[in-house]
């Protein structure tokens, strides 16, 4: 187990510990030596965690110490980092802009240790950027999905004949060249895929779709096989 991994761990054995807790004990728990939870704990006092005792009669924590609200382990964090660099290659400028205040809360609340792991650059996401739509944010969209509410689009579909489509979103698919809008469409009387970047126009409905949008979703995914994924 890393370090910042450890001291995450310790710091949540004791908070929810009813008695003081040896070394040993956590030693046992984490699978390390009772010499690594010793240098831990130094570790953990030197940054100010509430942490009372010593060798031979056990650690218990300081009422009213407590975490920030959102804590993690190591392989937790590596996943954000993973992740929020992924929202970095979408078309979805909104998106992105969030996944850059997540970094920077994120970063505040955490301890030292941890907040080197978003910071080491060890973990990237490569590939093409999608560039983003022309004449619409998929923002737009995404709150039309959250609201159940209809969109008005103007598209023009491969062959380049153009229409104009009143659709019900229901979801968003992510893929590196572009992003793609599933919807039930009224023109056609189906779930049809449309391209972000065949939209020409986007504007949204005063019409509402609510109480829709679940069962418009099994009715996408209930087509769904192991082996074929919807275009």
């Amino acid at each position: 187990m890393r370090k910042a991994s450890r001291l995450f761990e310790i710091i949540q054995i004791l908070r929810l510990a009813r008695k003081p807790m040896t070394a040993a004990a956590m030693a046992e728990t984490l699978e390390v030596t009772v010499r690594s939870i010793y240098r831990d704990i130094a570790a953990l006092q030197a940054m100010r965690v509430p942490i009372e005792g010593g060798r031979g009669i056990g650690y218990i924590m300081r009422p009213g110490f407590d975490l920030p609200p959102l804590m993690f382990s190591i392989e937790e964090m590596e996943a954000i980092v993973l992740s929020l660099a992924l929202l970095e290659r979408t078309a979805d400028e909104e998106l992105k802009q969030a996944a850059r205040r997540v970094n920077q809360k994120i970063a505040g609340a955490v301890p030292a240790p941890l907040r080197q792991a978003m910071d080491n650059k060890a973990l990237y996401a490569w590939g093409a950027i999608a560039q983003p739509p022309v004449g619409f944010d998929l923002a737009i969209v995404r709150r039309a999905i959250r609201d159940e509410r209809k969109l008005e689009l103007g598209y023009r579909d491969e062959l380049g004949r153009a229409t104009e489509r009143t659709i019900q979103p229901i979801a968003l698919i992510y893929y590196s060249e572009t992003a793609n809008i599933v919807a039930w469409c009224e023109l056609r009387q189906a779930i049809r895929n449309f391209r972000s970047d065949r939209v020409e126009r986007c504007a949204t409905s005063e019409i509402f779709f609510k109480g829709d949008g679940d069962r418009l979703r099994e009715l996408w995914t209930s087509g769904w096989t192991e082996t074929a994924v919807p275009a």
